[in-house]
């Protein structure tokens, strides 16, 4: 009798918990009507859930039991009760009277992992005995069981760290790295560019003009891209970024004076550099819950990195030769031929694989 008894309320409810990489949560509690005890689900103390998918009339029939199976679910990250919500679970196509006398009711509890949580637990106090707790992160082979007695809290289940959400702070530190390192080492084309802004004049005031240009431009076009408001093939922006070093290189040699066009240009080069930028971005993807702090670090990010491009060659050629006479024959000249020759090798190389791909 003892076994038989055990046996039932090993099968009345089970619970399945799956944690996602995108950083949500599901439970899946499923409901045994055949093994539940007499008059489950009567009477409900205190307010009935919502339930996402329940109709008025599957409520006057199955309601009672749902709302019981799921009145006092608790799951908590780190002993902080999570915010979550429930819907009911159907088969498609599935009519409601099938629904109703189905032998098991599945509900699914559903919600968001907090920024860097670190543990789970789940409690439920229905009163049904022994019950089976699943638990899996997506990705991982492990997989946890627990048996829960009595209402009584599951022991605390370590997140795996590839599921769990970053906080602000991580995700300011990881996206101001990855929009320098964009720049210093990896942003090639962009260094020469700001080399080509640099070596126009001796003077601090051009530069800076020109570069607030660039960086006022970018920022516009990385925004507006990255939320998908404009648009523009890789394969027309990676030559006309290569034409914009080309440009920039070859004016140096005609002028050592800043003029209007001059900046006017190196806004419009840095609307198409935002969006070689938003590229990157959308390769590397943007939490979800913290888009718009990654977005503004990883510009910041950039700006460090143009920042420093400036800063390096101020310190290695401004400061100590741009007062000497030669220093626009031996320096300016020779670096600005340099980086057009480049650009332009770029500019043939990207165009060429645009058309054959």
């Amino acid at each position: 009798m003892e076994a038989a008894a055990s046996a039932h309320e090993l099968g009345t409810i089970r619970t399945f918990v799956t944690f996602h990489k995108d950083g949500a949560f599901a439970v899946d509690l499923i409901v045994d009507r055949e093994h539940l005890p007499p008059g489950f689900g009567a009477a409900v103390a205190g307010p009935a859930p919502r339930i996402e998918g329940l109709t008025p009339e599957l409520e006057k029939k199955i309601g009672g039991i749902l709302f019981e199976a799921c009145r006092g679910a608790r799951p908590a990250f780190d002993g902080r009760p999570a915010a979550y919500r429930i819907s009911l679970a159907r088969v498609p196509g599935e009519t409601e009277a099938a629904l109703a006398a189905t032998a098991e009711l599945r509900l699914l509890i559903q919600g968001t992992i907090p920024p860097g949580a670190r543990t789970f637990t789940w409690s439920n106090p229905v009163p049904l005995g022994t019950y089976m707790l699943t638990l899996e992160s997506e990705g991982q082979e492990n997989v946890e069981r627990q048996w829960l007695e009595n209402g009584k809290e599951s022991t605390p289940f370590a997140l795996a760290a590839s599921i769990v959400p970053p906080t602000r702070a991580q995700v300011i530190r990881t996206y101001l790295a990855l929009g320098y390192t964009h720049i210093l080492p990896k942003g090639t084309d962009h260094i020469l560019f700001v080399l080509g802004i640099f070596l126009l004049s001796t003077r601090l005031k051009p530069v800076l003009l020109q570069v607030t240009a660039f960086t006022v431009a970018h920022t516009i076009t990385l925004a507006l891209t990255i939320y998908g408001v404009v648009s523009l093939s890789r394969s027309i922006v990676e030559p006309l970024i290569a034409l914009s070093i080309v440009y920039v290189a070859i004016e140096n040699l005609t002028t050592s004076k800043l003029h209007p066009w001059r900046i006017a240009l190196v806004f419009a080069f840095g609307l198409l550099h935002g969006m070689g930028f938003a590229g990157v971005l959308t390769q590397l993807g943007l939490p979800r819950s913290e888009f718009l702090p990654a977005l503004i670090s990883f510009n910041v990010g950039v700006e460090a990195g143009q920042l420093t491009v400036i800063g390096i060659a101020l310190l290695l050629f401004g400061l100590p030769f741009r007062e000497k006479p030669w220093y626009r024959s031996r320096i300016v000249v020779p670096a600005s031929v340099t980086i057009a020759a480049v650009g332009f090798y770029w500019a043939v190389q990207r165009i060429v694989a645009a058309a054959s791909s």
